[in-house]
């Protein structure tokens, strides 16, 4: 079964139309990285998502149902933006505060599962204002946790994190999808953390879904090339296209870059060998998730 099931979904503000007839599947236990420029649909598709605006068009069903069955509903957990806290209480009252504004049960026992997911378990004594940037994204995913959604909506829960935050999170989302049976839609501009976890990327451009894929079948449209520097660029790339099936120039690396099946110092010595030509610096790299973005976006204008 699919956690999200988006056919043909519009949504207009009065003329402006923000969703265009996106189309969105979501395989439940999937990480699925929600990607586009600024403008260009994410967040308004993810509040369409969990019922905080109303569509003008189309359906969205959540685990088979739709997503305004209050069953369905009940499995979301959502943070979009930052959490709502009171800057002057504590991590643990503002939960408690949550807890009964959901109608939890046991809500201490419930509050200590969440912080512990979160890796919070030691902070929940400390005033949210006194809380770092990455505490309070944690902070806000618990909150999301609590009465153990199987659907999360993320709103940027990266941005803004220094490197720690950021791996901690990652093994926090990973954590949940593989060991405690949710779904994660995420939605990022920091596209070479999100390429360390998605399982699955929906690229969206004016409110249309220009493509869906698995993290797979990415890799096999990202292929691994070589790259190369050399002191006369000129005729190097020119002997490089003459030698190899495809050599393309990156002109904001100064880099050749050959895609064929060859090694690394296989392409160098042909280089000299055949034409002369010395090579100064050598290596191998894949195209990554941004590039790939990047390159779809050109194709699209």
């Amino acid at each position: 079964m699919n956690a999200i099931e988006i056919r043909n979904l519009h949504k207009n503000f009065g003329e402006k139309r923000a969703v265009d007839g996106l189309d969105m599947t979501v395989p439940e236990g999937a990480i699925y990285g929600f990607i586009g420029e600024n403008g260009s649909g994410k967040s308004t598709t993810e509040k369409l998502i969990c019922g905080l605006i109303q569509p003008s068009g189309g359906e969205i069903k959540l685990f088979g149902k739709e997503h305004t069955d209050m069953e369905a509903r009940g499995r979301i957990g959502v943070l979009i933006e930052a959490p709502g806290c009171f800057p002057n209480m504590t991590v643990w009252n503002n939960m408690k505060l949550q807890a009964a504004n959901l109608g939890i049960k046991n809500e201490d026992e419930e509050i200590r599962r969440v912080l512990h997911l979160v890796r919070m378990d030691g902070a929940a004594n400390n005033k949210f204002k006194n809380c770092s940037l990455g505490m309070r994204q944690r902070i806000g995913i618990a909150f999301a946790l609590l009465g153990n959604p199987k659907l999360l909506i993320l709103d940027e829960p990266i941005n803004g994190l220094d490197a720690d935050g950021m791996r901690i999170m990652r093994e926090i989302l990973v954590d949940l999808t593989q060991n405690h049976g949710c779904t994660a839609l995420i939605s990022s501009h920091i596209l070479g953390e999100l390429e360390k976890i998605a399982t699955h990327y929906g690229i969206i451009r004016g409110g249309k879904m220009l493509k869906e894929m698995t993290a797979e079948e990415l890799a096999a449209d990202c292929p691994t090339y070589i790259y190369l520097k050399a002191a006369y660029t000129d005729r190097a790339f020119a002997a490089c296209r003459q030698a190899f099936a495809r050599a393309e120039f990156d002109e904001e690396k100064g880099e050749i870059r050959i895609y064929d099946k060859t090694s690394a110092e296989e392409a160098a010595s042909r280089l000299y060998n055949d034409f002369g030509i010395a090579v100064t610096e050598l290596g191998t790299a894949k195209i990554s998730l941004e590039e790939y973005y990047i390159d779809l976006m050109k194709e699209g204008e």
